[in-house]
């Protein structure tokens, strides 16, 4: 089964409610789930794992796709234990790093999502 134009649609929206997700967090609007730094838990990691990976694997943007969404992750994770530990405006600048991995991996998605259509 090939990808599809919603497949991809719906991966932006997945990361898009990482975000979301982790800005309620560090704004002490929502609890911490640790699933959503997980990256088998992750939606974002799980529709890598279940959709994307078993026909693409080799493709290098599936991989550095899954490196960046890591570091994403890894990062959310720094940032809520820094707010956790009272160091709100630290963790709160930190959505910018946040961001800037959030546009790789929508970069990423652009060129698989053209590598895979052609």
């Amino acid at each position: 089964m090939d990808l599809t134009n919603l497949d991809f649609q719906q991966a932006r929206i997945k990361q898009v409610l990482f975000k979301s997700r982790l800005r309620s967090i560090l704004y002490g609007v929502r609890e911490t789930d640790d699933a959503l730094f997980s990256l088998q838990k992750n939606p974002l990691g799980e529709w890598l794992n279940t959709i994307v990976k078993p026909k693409y694997s080799n493709y290098p943007e599936v991989r550095e796709i899954e490196r960046v969404l890591q570091r994403m992750l890894d990062t959310g994770q720094d940032l809520v234990r820094r707010y956790k530990s009272g160091q709100l405006e630290q963790s709160r600048a930190g959505l910018d790093q946040i961001e800037m991995y959030s546009n790789q991996i929508t970069s990423l998605l652009q060129a698989l999502e053209q590598r895979q259509a052609a």
